[in-house]
């Protein structure tokens, strides 16, 4: 079975556009047939992976190496691995971010309380 670029992008809910430069990049290798790109299923799998790693805020090279990693000769273990390793960073990130955040907003909250405070006292 082959799919279209069109099919492809409708499927995933992107543009043509992305899914050009998506080969353009080479995480995925559509069969050309003239000038028509001719989509399979392993270019929808690695385009599904390319996308959930995008929405997990991974860069396009770290899904590279995620996705190469698949074909490598220790395959599906080492891929596992590899991406295990990566996700351990991508949550101490995220956290970090999060703690941040917290912060950030109790910051606020206290500096909103004295500006409410003040105005209180001037009426």
């Amino acid at each position: 079975m082959t799919w279209t670029i069109a099919e492809v992008a409708d499927e995933f809910g992107v543009t043509h556009r992305t899914v050009r430069h998506y080969e353009d990049l080479g995480l995925i290798s559509p069969e050309r047939r003239g000038t028509t790109r001719v989509y399979h299923r392993r270019d929808r799998t690695r385009l599904g992976l390319v996308l959930r790693g995008k929405r997990l805020g991974f860069p396009l090279e770290e899904i590279r190496t995620i996705i190469d990693l698949y074909d490598a000769p220790r395959g599906r273990r080492s891929q596992l691995e590899y991406v295990l390793a990566q996700i351990d960073e991508r949550r101490a990130d995220l956290e970090q971010r999060r703690r941040d955040l917290e912060a950030a907003l109790a910051e606020l909250d206290g500096f909103e309380r004295r500006c409410r405070e003040d105005l209180g006292r001037m009426r």
